[in-house]
């Protein structure tokens, strides 16, 4: 269920926010929808469009990001994001790793999502995020912790 819904609010984040992107060809149109309807339909009472999505190939997958050694402009890793946080509305930040080595003396930040690009390098056939930061703004940044009601 978290994956599902990390997969939904980075699909909402990469579309919405204008992320500049090179993404492969998209299809035209949504293939036909099945007519046999599934169980959550027969039980709900809900049509197969209303439930089912579509998602193309290099689709912005939450698991596309989370992971992402973060760039600065002079192409130095400054952090990797470990994690996204959102609610009913959205996207409402990164969950950076900085600092440390090899993840001894790091520390978690919380980034606002427009300050962080990602974008799919089609030649390089990879994910890239960067940001207008340096290292040492971010180890100055204040510590994001994780709730203990998880």
């Amino acid at each position: 269920m978290k994956q599902v819904l990390m997969t939904g609010a980075m699909l909402l984040t990469l579309t919405s926010a204008g992320f500049a992107q090179t993404t492969p060809t998209r299809p035209a149109a949504n293939p036909p929808v099945s007519s046999t309807p599934s169980r959550m339909e027969s039980t709900a009472n809900t049509s197969s469009s209303a439930v089912i999505a579509t998602v193309p190939p290099q689709g912005e997958l939450s698991s596309n990001v989370v992971g992402l050694d973060v760039y600065n402009s002079a192409n130095k890793s400054i952090g990797k994001i470990k994690d996204i946080a959102f609610d009913s509305s959205g996207v409402k930040a990164y969950i950076l790793s900085v600092g440390g080595a090899m993840g001894v003396g790091s520390k978690y930040v919380a980034v606002q999502p427009s300050a962080v690009k990602v974008a799919y390098d089609a030649n390089a056939k990879k994910w890239h995020a960067s940001m207008n930061a340096d290292e040492a703004q971010l180890k100055s940044a204040p510590e994001f912790k994780y709730s203990s009601n998880d």
